[in-house]
């Protein structure tokens, strides 16, 4: 018994890592670097997700940063779980989203973990994933605010996989989501005094 714990444990660990280091990729910082642009913390929020890239004015790259952002999450997933079955998809999920709000290698200042957020979704549960996107978009229209589009549709994916019955999903993404708005924390205060950046809205 002993023994299967300890290689259960060692699994998730390595998961986790697997995970970790595929959601440690800068995708953003990387692209604008290659693109030629000023560096990517320098302009805007400083952050280093697609929301910032698109403030250099180059949608291709705002674009390819939003997919290899939310595609890291989605591989880690898929490998992890291929090698080691469920629960260690789920703790590279886990990792991939840790990684990417603090990378080892930008001294753990990295994106908010929207992106992120949705391809580890894409890679546990895709129907959810579309959901996602399907209220971002609606209230992306409506309200257009980015980060308000991106809270409700989180707070939306743990109820929907509660209602599927995937409890443990919903565990977990119900802690994300709660980081999620801990890392929007400036986003809220902003929504709140009516300064936050429409969508469109050159900053």
């Amino acid at each position: 018994m002993s023994g299967f714990m300890t290689a259960f444990a060692l699994s998730f660990v390595l998961a986790f890592l697997f995970g970790y280091l595929c959601g440690s990729i800068p995708f953003g910082l990387i692209l604008t670097r290659l693109a030629g642009t000023q560096d990517l913390r320098s302009i805007g929020s400083g952050n280093i997700g697609a929301t910032n890239v698109l403030r250099t004015g180059n949608k291709g790259l705002a674009a390819a940063t939003l997919i290899g952002d939310m595609l890291k999450g989605t591989v880690a997933v898929i490998v992890a779980g291929y090698f080691g079955g469920p629960n260690a998809a789920i703790a590279a999920g886990v990792g991939a989203f840790v990684g990417h709000l603090f990378p080892v290698w930008l001294k753990f200042k990295g994106g908010k973990g929207v992106a992120t957020y949705i391809g580890i979704l894409l890679g546990l549960f895709w129907p959810a994933a579309l959901v996602f996107c399907a209220v971002w978009i609606v209230m992306a229209v409506v309200f257009r605010y980015s980060s308000l589009s991106a809270l409700i549709a989180s707070l939306v994916v743990p109820v929907l996989l509660l209602w599927q019955q995937h409890t443990a999903l919903a565990a977990v993404f119900a802690a994300l989501t709660a980081v999620l708005w801990i890392m929007h924390r400036a986003n809220i205060q902003r929504l709140m005094s009516g300064t936050e950046g429409k969508i469109g809205k050159k900053s």
